[in-house]
Parts: C-alpha cells; structure tokens; sequence
C-alpha cells in the first residue's frame, strides 16, 4: 500500500526491506511480523490497513490531516 502511495505522490516515499537480511533493522522498528510500515519514524502500522487508514496515517503524520 506505502508503494502506491508513492506511486501516485510525489511527496511520498517507500523502500522495501526483507528483515531477514537486515536484522538491526528489524529490532531497531521492534518488527514481530510483515507488513510492517513505518511513517516519518514517528507512526508504526502492523498489518495490512485499508488504503483510507495509511492515507489518514500519512497525513496525521505530517500534520496535515488527522487520523480517525
């Protein structure tokens, strides 16, 4: 979902990253399962969520919106 976001948005980036080959990252973001998103390192979502609540995510997190 974070990569159609960015898709349709230049102000949105997204990396994938497979936790297996990058461990420190996985404690670092306290990764217990996949997906996992992470928004501007201030908002943490697991599990896949809908498309209107990432878009509410993003947009709290950058204080142009708030999320329900």
């Amino acid at each position: 979902m974070a990569h159609a976001l960015a898709v349709e948005s230049p102000h949105v980036t997204a990396d994938v990253i497979e936790v297996a080959e990058f461990p420190e990252l996985a404690q670092r973001y306290h990764v217990q399962g996949v997906p996992k998103t992470i928004i501007n390192e201030q908002v943490s979502v697991d599990g896949a969520v809908p498309e209107s609540r990432l878009l509410a995510l993003v947009l709290d997190a950058v204080g142009r919106g708030h999320a329900p």
